[in-house]
């Protein structure tokens, strides 16, 4: 009879041909050295490169530890990270990227504080190696506006790197929400968490797939996901300049009535309508980024579509 898994590792894959082999390899020395019955799972989300060949040809290698899930096309690494995880059945669940920035090694670490009680163990960046500081500092700002704009109190320098107790992956399982932000999902589950510190790496091949515009998307996602603060601004912005007409009416009807005075000025009145049109359609685009994903969770469409499944 098969020994029940006790660690699952789940892996999105897009593009990283160049890096399998070792991470694979890596992966098992490691996960071998926790004397713990394991399998992992690699996701490839739509690769356009031979990533899925690879991937087939550890397969063969590594059997009785490898899953390998093929995805229909590329649903976006968040959603990589779901199907995964529908399709876990350890007892612990180890979520990271394919590019070797986050060390397998650290797994062993996880491993030590899961067993001491802890249900979500988290890896902390002390050091980013390879990234410039304006990548450095939008990802600290990005924690900072989550962590204000949101009751969620979410890590900072804490990616997709971490362990969760099979209690809180079936939690994250029952969460069908279409614009995932994971981390944000982990911390409002709640439940006892460490931390495990360890250096990031600079890539060891390819480029980032997270490029400016997808990051500025992401924040978005996250923001709106646990967040009404943008719907908040729009109408504290509202009643701010409603005031604000309000005592120019006043001051208008004030001049004509009671002076010789009157106000004048088509510049400021066209700047001033300009001001506030730019304001109304400011807040037509954010109510409607919540309303557009409103409409995607209520289709009830599939999160992602299966092309292809190897077993071990």
């Amino acid at each position: 009879m098969k020994e029940p898994v006790a660690i699952s590792v789940v892996l999105p894959v897009y593009n990283e041909e160049s890096v399998l082999e070792e991470l694979a390899s890596r992966l098992n020395k490691t996960l071998k050295e926790t004397n713990l019955p394991y399998e992992i799972i690699f996701v490839d989300d739509g690769s356009k490169d031979n990533s899925f060949v690879k991937l087939a040809e550890l397969h063969a290698r590594y059997r009785p530890h490898l899953k390998i899930i093929k995805l229909s096309r590329n649903f976006g690494h968040q959603i990589a990270i779901t199907s995964g995880l529908k399709n876990v059945s350890g007892k612990a669940v180890v979520v990271m990227d394919s590019d070797l920035q986050d060390p397998p090694e650290v797994i062993q670490g996880f491993v030590a504080k899961w067993k001491e009680g802890n249900e979500i163990v988290l890896a902390v960046r002390s050091k980013r190696e390879g990234e410039s500081f304006f990548k450095k500092w939008t990802a600290g700002l990005f924690y900072k506006l989550i962590r204000f704009a949101t009751n969620v109190n979410i890590a900072e320098n804490v990616g997709d790197f971490y362990l969760l107790d099979r209690k809180v992956v079936d939690i994250l399982n029952q969460m069908d929400e279409r614009h995932r932000f994971l981390r944000g999902m982990v911390a409002w589950a709640g439940f006892k968490r460490a931390t495990v510190e360890y250096v990031r790496k600079p890539r060891k091949a390819g480029s980032t797939k997270f490029g400016f515009w997808r990051m500025i998307k992401f924040s978005f996602d996250a923001a709106t996901s646990f967040s009404f603060l943008p719907l908040r601004i729009i109408s504290f912005l509202g009643f701010s300049i409603s005031l604000l007409s309000f005592l120019g009416i006043l001051v208008s009807l004030y001049l004509k009535i009671f002076t010789d005075q009157t106000v004048t000025g088509w510049t400021s009145l066209t700047i001033f309508v300009l001001f506030i049109g730019g304001i109304q359609l400011l807040a037509i685009g954010v109510i409607g980024e919540y309303v557009a994903r409103i409409g995607d969770d209520i289709k009830r469409r599939p999160l992602y579509v299966v092309d292809q499944i190897l077993e071990p």
